[in-house]
C-alpha cells in the first residue's frame, strides 16, 4: 500500500499537468461540438447532436478516416522494416558504431520545415536531384511529378514521413536489442543455429514487447501527423492526402465551421483512446500469459 501511494505521489504532478494541457482543451472541444459556432469568438447556440449527425452522415469524414488508416498502416510497415534493419546493424560491433548510433538520430531532430524544404527540392521535376538520378539509372524516361497524382502523392508522403521518424523507432528497438542477454546468442551458436534461426528463435520473440509498445505509440503519433502533409501537399491533389488532421484544419479555418471541426476532433480522440485502451489490454493479457 505504501509503495502504491508513493508511486502515485510521484506521478500525480505529471498527471495533473497532462490533465490541464490535454484534458481541458478536449472538454472545450466537446462543449463546442454541441453548438453551431462558425468562427472563433462568435456566439453559438446549443444544437445537441446535430453536428455529429452531419459529420457521421457525410462522406468526407469516412473518406478522411480511410486515408488516415492507410497512412498509419503504411507508415507502420515502412518504419518498422527500416528501423529493424538499422537496429540490427547498429547492434553489431564495428568501428564507428558509437558515432553511427549518434548520427542516425539527426533526421529526427531536424525541424519539419527544413525537412519539407529539402525534400521538395530533391523531388522537384525541374531542378531536383532525384529525377536526373532515376533517368540516368534507366528507371524512368522523363521527369516524374511525385506529388502530381493521387497514388504518387500519398506514397511519397509516406516515404518522407517514414524517413523522418524511423530513427526514433530504431533507437527504441536498439534499446530492446541491448536488453537481450548475449549468452542466448552464444548458446545458439554452439548448438549450430544460423543467423536466421537466431533471429527467429531469440531476437524476434524477445523484441515483441518493444514492438508492441512502439505499435501503440507509433500509431498515435502517425495518426496525428499534420505538418508534413500540409506543408507538402495541403491535402491534395484532389483530397488524396486529406487525412483527419487535415480535414479538421480545413473545416475550422477554411470552411469556417468551427463546431464541426471540434466534432471531428472529438470523434478522432474517441477512436484513438479506444485503440490505446484495447491495445493496452491486449498487451497486459499477453504479458500475463507468459
Amino acid at each position: 500500500m505504501k509503495n502504491t501511494t508513493l508511486a502515485f505521489a510521484f506521478v500525480s504532478p505529471a498527471l495533473l499537468f497532462l490533465l490541464a494541457v490535454l484534458g481541458w482543451p478536449l472538454v472545450q472541444a466537446a462543449i463546442l461540438s454541441f453548438q453551431d459556432v462558425g468562427v472563433i469568438g462568435s456566439e453559438g447556440q446549443f444544437i445537441g447532436l446535430g453536428n455529429y449527425a452531419t459529420i457521421l452522415g457525410g462522406a468526407g469524414f469516412w473518406r478522411a478516416l480511410g486515408r488516415s488508416v492507410v497512412w498509419v498502416l503504411s507508415n507502420a510497415v515502412v518504419q518498422t522494416l527500416l528501423a529493424l534493419a538499422a537496429a540490427l546493424i547498429l547492434n553489431q560491433k564495428f568501428p564507428g558504431v558509437r558515432i553511427a548510433r549518434t548520427w542516425i538520430i539527426l533526421t529526427w531532430i531536424v525541424p519539419t520545415v527544413v525537412v519539407v524544404i529539402i525534400w521538395r527540392w530533391l523531388l522537384s521535376s525541374s531542378g531536383g536531384m532525384i529525377n536526373p538520378l532515376l533517368i540516368q539509372a534507366g528507371v524512368i524516361e522523363r521527369p516524374v511529378g511525385f506529388f502530381a497524382t493521387r497514388e504518387g502523392a500519398m506514397t511519397t508522403l509516406i516515404m518522407i514521413n517514414s524517413w523522418r521518424w524511423f530513427p526514433f523507432t530504431t533507437l527504441m528497438m536498439l534499446a530492446g536489442l541491448t536488453r537481450i542477454p548475449g549468452d542466448l546468442y552464444e548458446a545458439a551458436r554452439i548448438d549450430g543455429a544460423g543467423t536466421f534461426q537466431r533471429f527467429k528463435r531469440i531476437t524476434w520473440p524477445l523484441l515483441q514487447p518493444t514492438l508492441m509498445v512502439l505499435g501503440v505509440v507509433g500509431t498515435l503519433l502517425s495518426f496525428n501527423v499534420f505538418d508534413v502533409i500540409w506543408l507538402l501537399t495541403a491535402g491534395g491533389p484532389s483530397g488524396a492526402t486529406q487525412t483527419l488532421p487535415v480535414l479538421i484544419y480545413e473545416t475550422a479555418f477554411k470552411g469556417y465551421r468551427l463546431s464541426e471541426a471540434a466534432t471531428i476532433s472529438v470523434l478522432t480522440s474517441i477512436l484513438l483512446m479506444g485503440f490505446a485502451f484495447l491495445t493496452t489490454r491486449a498487451m497486459t493479457a499477453a504479458e500475463a500469459d507468459r
